[in-house]
């Protein structure tokens, strides 16, 4: 019975750090509860309960092994710079095509730092609000995949005149539009701010020459690429993708 409780109490342990996103962790625990429950199915007679352990063991045996490839690969990942040059007028760079191979089970927090995520002319109309829809298509990104973002941290620069009252109440609906699941997004300005840059808390990180906006105007309202990204022709721009890990190194 002894044996029993602690296998459940360190299987337990390891769910709840495997939720957490807390893999290495989660990762040890996996191994000392299937050590303990390998332990038990041998000095059980009970078909029953063998036929339970058995099933038990490999379930977790499976997650344990996902979450080892995993964190193999973050390590291998760590050790490399990759760099995309986008062509003026090029498509297929939606955010999801660039980012999902990022954006792991790992990744609960994300870091945004774009000084133009406004509207851009004067006097200010509905089809001016570019950049606010990119950081709105972003965030939906992020809760789509996979799910496990919790925090979205955003520094950009304060709009000026009548603008700076439709980019507070823009980024405020996107605020309370997150919360409904379970997103945080803080909101900060910096009247400095000129680098652009998007940071994922698994530690990769990703420079955008153009930010968020990298993407052309849709022809219309009802042209191909004005809501499918992927179909939207870009500005020429260039993205660096590396793991902090890398930049410890160099």
């Amino acid at each position: 019975m002894a044996e029993g409780a602690a296998a459940a109490a360190m299987l337990r342990r390891a769910v709840e750090l495997d939720a957490a996103s807390r893999f290495p962790e989660a990762l040890l625990c996996y191994q000392e509860g299937i050590d303990l429950l390998l332990h038990l199915l041998k000095g059980t007679k009970d078909e029953t309960k063998k036929s339970h352990y058995r099933q038990k063991i490999s379930d977790y045996m499976d997650r344990a092994e996902q979450i080892k490839k995993f964190l193999a690969q973050e390590k291998e990942d760590g050790k490399h710079h990759r760099q995309i040059k986008i062509e003026d007028n090029a498509t297929g760079f939606g955010y999801e095509s660039l980012f999902r191979r990022y954006l792991t089970e790992a990744v609960t927090e994300v870091w945004v730092e774009d000084p133009y995520v406004r509207h851009v002319h004067q006097p200010p109309r509905r089809s001016d609000f570019f950049q606010l829809y990119n950081f709105l298509r972003f965030c939906e990104m992020l809760i789509k995949r996979p799910g496990r973002v919790k925090t979205i941290h955003l520094l950009t620069s304060e709009d000026e005149d009548r603008g700076k009252d439709l980019q507070a109440s823009g980024l405020e609906e996107i605020r309370q539009s997150l919360g409904k699941h379970g997103v945080v997004l803080e909101i900060r300005y910096s009247p400095s701010i000129h680098d652009r840059e998007i940071r994922f808390n698994s530690g990769w990180v990703i420079k955008i020459g153009r930010g968020l906006d990298y993407f052309k105007k849709p022809q219309g309202r009802f042209s191909l690429g004005f809501c499918d990204l992927d179909l939207r022709p870009c500005h020429e721009t260039t993205v660096d993708i590396f793991h902090a890990e890398h930049t410890k190194k160099i």
